[in-house]
């Protein structure tokens, strides 16, 4: 197993670690759940920089990263509804569409089509990590609150529109696909087996 591989199954298992910090409730908890959930956002980064970098990238590294992203903004955000930080129905929104995206993409995969990740998308995961560091955050730091409240919102308004933009693409470019144009060489083969010998 290469290190982005290895990195990236460390972010998996942080995931457990930082539930557990979080609703144990314990001393202290907040502040090291907030360095554990930075440890596992250092991951993601360093993970593929390093597998550009030392041209490692694997079939499983390509199917464990975004299983891994979604595993810990996942138990982040549940832990977070569980300590009555953040409404549970924004929560339903941004996993209903983590869902719905990754079965779109898997779907499109399988017809040999490749949905890549939007602006939209990237921008909706930032701010996923900032609002959640905020959260993380706000206990020891009161002054926190509304920033929070304004990122999440934002959170709860990227997810909505990326994901939007997601239907659109599978709809043109799996449901509703162009129609392929026909070569030419495809048709002259034709025309000439219709051709009647001159009389």
């Amino acid at each position: 197993m290469n290190l982005p591989n290895a990195l990236t199954l460390l972010r998996i298992f942080l995931v457990p670690v930082l539930v557990v910090l979080l609703l144990t409730r314990a001393q202290h908890g907040l502040s090291a759940g907030a360095i554990v959930f930075g440890v596992a956002v250092a991951t993601d980064y360093l993970d593929g920089f390093l597998a550009r970098r030392r041209n490692e990238v694997t079939r499983l590294g390509m199917l464990l990263d975004p299983i891994a992203d979604k595993l810990l903004t996942a138990a982040a955000f549940l832990s977070l509804v569980e300590m009555g930080r953040v409404p549970a129905w924004m929560v339903m929104i941004i996993l209903g569409r983590e869902l719905a995206v990754t079965g779109l993409r898997n779907v499109a995969a399988g017809r040999g089509i490749l949905i890549p990740a939007s602006p939209l998308g990237k921008g909706k995961m930032v701010a996923q990590v900032v609002g959640i560091f905020l959260l993380l955050l706000e206990e020891p730091f009161p002054l926190l609150e509304w920033p929070s409240v304004i990122v999440l919102w934002a959170v709860v308004g990227l997810t909505v529109f990326s994901g939007a933009a997601y239907f659109w693409r599978f709809w043109t470019d799996v449901v509703r696909p162009s129609p392929r144009p026909i070569a030419q060489a495809e048709v002259a083969p034709r025309a000439k087996a219709v051709e009647l010998p001159a009389k």
